[in-house]
């Protein structure tokens, strides 16, 4: 039921940072670490117009990537990262960003989450969940798990749902997440789950 009435509120749920190829997502998505999808939105444009290829990004001093991404949270470490994943993809995938979670999980900066959400928006392959803070929240709330930990968390959703429904909605709880069931004074009066949900009106 949760997956057919999120399907429903959010027919074509996809990720809200912007990207044209698998490489801008893989930098978008290191990014997005701790940082809202607004934020890294205004500063890719500058990014990948000077580091359009991974090889471009790969040859950059770390100095001259901080200086494009410094509105980022975190950005001196983010910087590293960028770097060492695009010398990576260079070195060992011949430039492209691969399509397995194994392989996607070698690249500095790119933990499971962020592969899951490379795989989902970026190839149209669903491994897992993107479990990220909307979704351990929104999960808890509607009784799918109890679990705190990110992983445990994923196991749960996997075996709550069919795979056929992982891709949309690890998007769609995310999306949920962030414009209705928020932290804070949750808006249970308008969401589409208050029928179904422990939680509903009680937060």
């Amino acid at each position: 039921m949760v997956a057919k009435l999120l399907k429903k509120k959010f027919p074509d749920a996809k990720t809200e940072l912007n990207f044209k190829n698998p490489y801008e997502l893989t930098c978008a998505t290191i990014m997005a670490a701790m940082c809202t999808d607004k934020l890294v939105n205004k500063v890719t444009p500058a990014f990948f117009q000077r580091f359009p290829t991974p090889k471009n990004l790969a040859e950059a001093d770390i100095e001259e990537i901080k200086t494009y991404i410094k509105s980022v949270n975190f950005f001196n470490n983010k910087a590293k990262s960028l770097s060492g994943m695009a010398r990576k993809l260079v070195s060992d995938f011949n430039g492209q960003v691969p399509r397995t979670m194994q392989e996607l999980l070698t690249l500095p900066g790119i933990a499971r989450k962020s592969s899951n959400v490379i795989l989902n928006e970026a190839y149209d392959l669903a491994e897992g969940f993107v479990v990220d803070t909307h979704i351990t929240r929104v999960s808890n709330r509607l009784g799918l798990t109890t679990q705190k930990n990110p992983v445990k968390i994923e196991q749960d959703l996997m075996k709550a749902f069919d795979k056929k429904d992982w891709r949309h909605l690890s998007s769609a709880m995310v999306l949920h997440g962030r414009y209705t069931c928020i932290a804070r004074k949750p808006k249970c009066a308008e969401c589409v789950l208050n029928k179904i949900c422990p939680s509903a009106f009680k937060v």
